[in-house]
């Protein structure tokens, strides 16, 4: 079974989970603190984890959404337990809020000065960084080789991206057996998730030929496999497939993520929607509203995915999309944003300006074309329509 070094020493393969008590030795992680989501407590392999690790204490007490709050109450855990490391299991939400967690038990600021913004990294008293082992047990976020946590602010009700080179986990399992639990819609909106890292990444602008390298060979896995994890959750060369796919989209999007991340946090923030359910959605439009800028890059990513053209006359546009649209209904992803309870009209929308959030959030710098705030209002009120108005 392969083990990787990049962007981090990972670990691939069926069962190497039952290495996890050798790589805390390695990390002379004596008494860690499991960061899991609530939903996986009582799961077999984390009950095996907790009996290969008998001083390793759990917390659990995550939102979908993970926010300021819990961050402090694990913060709060991890020093009454007096632990040295944080073993982050789950999906994006535990993998985030282990990695803050590790970042704030040393420091004195609150976390929001280590926005990603600037240079607030550099307030961060990096030797008191815990270290972080990550295991993910699902195939979206990519956060085990990620540098940053998205953390809801609820002051602001806004997710903000904080931000440290050594959030970095200093070593990851990728272990197929662990996500096969996963039931087929999460494996659906979280598979959708790392195919839009992948593809927001290959057509962020700027010139990063290694993002864009891993960018294609990430979609083209999931375009492979994201429907054999669907359909057969026991299926564990496509779980595999899909962990090595969600490593490549983080990996990859270090160049840049655009309009769908830009909308997709807010509406994260507001509604506590699963953020990757939310990028599945919307992506269609996305592609629609950027479509005369990225013609090039769809041929390029019709060409490496073998996605043929329906009409001859067909731009590469419409034949992107024409998949795109097919794909997300094998998966079962609902066609709008109000078939999963958002609306234009509601009070949460009326209290907040959507688009001018979604104008504001860092993603929206990787957008392959500047959005205007009206821009990106005729975006959600297109998504929330649906997709008779593509």
């Amino acid at each position: 079974m392969p083990d990787w070094n990049y962007p981090t020493a990972i670990k691939f393969g069926n069962g190497r989970i039952s290495e996890l008590p050798q790589l805390c030795q390695q990390l002379n992680m004596h008494c860690p603190l499991i960061v899991t989501d609530p939903g996986l407590v009582h799961f077999s392999f984390i009950k095996k984890i907790q009996q290969s690790l008998p001083s390793a204490g759990i917390f659990f007490d995550i939102k979908a959404n993970p926010n300021g709050e819990n961050i402090t109450t694990g913060m709060a855990a991890f020093n009454r337990g007096k632990h040295d490391g944080i073993i982050a299991v789950g999906g994006g939400s535990a993998l985030d809020a282990g990695k803050a967690i590790a970042l704030m038990v040393g420091q004195t600021l609150p976390i929001w000065e280590f926005e990603d913004a600037g240079d607030n990294w550099r307030k961060v008293d990096s030797e008191k960084i815990a270290p972080v082992i990550a295991v993910p047990t699902t195939a979206g976020t990519g956060s085990e080789v990620g540098r940053a946590a998205v953390i809801v602010d609820e002051s602001t009700q806004s997710k903000k991206i904080i931000f440290h080179p050594d959030m970095l986990p200093k070593q990851v399992i990728l272990d197929p057996e662990l996500t096969q639990a996963l039931p087929a819609p999460l494996t659906a909106a979280t598979g959708m998730d790392a195919f839009v890292h992948n593809f927001e990444a290959f057509c962020a602008p700027g010139f990063h030929p290694m993002a864009e390298g891993i960018a294609l060979q990430g979609m083209k896995l999931i375009k492979e496999w994201l429907p054999k994890a669907y359909h057969d959750g026991r299926h564990l060369e496509a779980r595999g497939n899909m962990l090595t796919a969600s490593t490549m989209g983080a990996t990859a999007f270090q160049k840049g993520l655009g309009a769908c991340h830009a909308l997709a946090h807010p509406l994260g923030a507001l509604y506590d929607k699963h953020h990757g359910l939310l990028n599945a959605v919307i992506l269609p439009y996305v592609v629609t509203a950027n479509a005369q800028s990225i013609e090039d890059k769809l041929q390029t990513i019709c060409n490496f995915l073998s996605i043929e053209r329906t009409m001859p006359q067909a731009t590469y546009y419409q034949t992107f999309l024409d998949w795109l649209l097919t794909f997300r209904k094998e998966l079962g992803i609902p066609a709008s944003l109000a078939d999963i309870g958002i609306h234009i009209d509601d009070a949460i929308a009326r209290e907040h300006n959507i688009a001018e959030l979604a104008y504001a959030d860092p993603s929206a710098a990787g957008n392959p074309i500047p959005l205007s705030v009206e821009q990106y209002q005729q975006l959600l009120q297109r998504a929330i329509v649906g997709e008779s108005d593509i």
